[in-house]
């Protein structure tokens, strides 16, 4: 006799719907999680209604953070709203629902936020706007860069250098010398990697920033002179070797490598022999990129180091090396 394989029983989303409507808050909330969890879109609405006008800021909350799911314009009209909402968990709720958008036409509904009174919300919605590289934002993050606010200025740079729009380059690069607030100068000093490593004025405020009073804008600054390869930056660059942070050295060594700095070649060599081992390792691979065959004997001692990392990096430098000869 063969065994009958059992009936997997369906979802009852009709009661689920139905329990909406119960007294009990709890109730509602698991009633929701259950709509959420089928993925069907006839139960937007419904959900949107929830986070709109549901007494409970418990299930408001819980309303927008399953709205992440789906993205269209009730959705997101429903989240810009409960950025208004009387609880913060339900505003936050809302805001991180917002910051996970991808559909670059979302940005037109939020972008009639934009202009709201409200900090938290202009914050926001420059936070949902960033990755959607929506043109239009442009002026709205342009604008909010002389908020008052550090939470508001510091989203509209990140919208900018995602835009990567030539136009913001003056203004990014006058928060990265002048923005009291560390954080908004360490997101424009990476804002500005979409700069030419010929202009002179975003070099001279990252080479600047290179003295700021916080870590974490020298460690950025370093990062972006890499990257964009200002061959001006070696020397100030070599100081850095000597932060009293190792984030910055580290910043400052991988910048070295991709600059090829043979001038900082013995300065990064020293490095090698630094306690933190991904120090050491980043000193490794920048040999290699740097390529002077001074750095040999160093590289040699240091694939016998303790960490396995520093070996194989030091290996790999001075396979770099013996290439470059040929």
């Amino acid at each position: 006799m063969t065994a009958s394989l059992p009936i997997t029983a369906q979802p009852d989303t009709t009661g689920a719907d139905a329990r909406l409507d119960a007294a009990d808050e709890h109730v509602r909330r698991v009633a929701l999680l259950e709509l959420a969890d089928q993925g069907e879109p006839d139960a937007v609405p419904r959900i949107v209604d929830l986070l709109c006008r549901d007494p409970s800021a418990t299930v408001r909350q819980e309303a927008a953070r399953v709205l992440a799911e789906w993205e269209q314009d009730d959705v997101v009209e429903g989240l810009c709203a409960a950025l208004l909402d009387t609880h913060e968990a339900v505003r936050r709720a809302a805001a991180q629902s917002l910051s996970e958008l991808k559909d670059p036409r979302s940005a037109l509904t939020l972008l009639k936020w934009a202009g709201r009174p409200e900090p938290f919300v202009r914050a926001s919605v420059l936070r949902g706007l960033r990755e959607l590289r929506c043109p239009e934002a442009f002026t709205a993050a342009y604008h909010a860069l002389d908020e008052t606010t550090p939470a508001v200025r510091l989203e509209a740079v990140n919208v900018l250098g995602w835009l990567k729009d030539a136009r913001a380059l003056p203004p990014l690069t006058h928060r990265v010398t002048f923005d009291p607030e560390p954080e908004v100068r360490r997101a424009a000093a990476s804002a500005l990697g979409f700069a030419s490593s010929e202009d002179d004025a975003v070099a001279s405020a990252l080479l600047g920033a290179l003295a700021d009073g916080a870590w974490q804008v020298r460690e950025q600054a370093a990062a972006t002179l890499g990257k964009l390869g200002v061959p001006s930056a070696a020397e100030p660059l070599i100081a850095a070797l000597e932060d009293s942070y190792w984030q910055v050295r580290q910043s400052a060594v991988r910048a070295l490598g991709r600059l090829r700095a043979v001038s900082a070649a013995a300065a990064v060599a020293s490095l090698l022999r630094h306690p933190i081992g991904n120090l050491r390792k980043e000193a490794a691979l920048a040999l290699g990129e740097i390529g002077s065959p001074d750095s040999r004997l160093a590289l040699e001692e240091a694939s016998q180091d303790g960490d396995p990392e520093v070996r194989k990096s030091a290996r790999i430098a001075l396979a770099q090396i013996e290439q470059a000869k040929r």
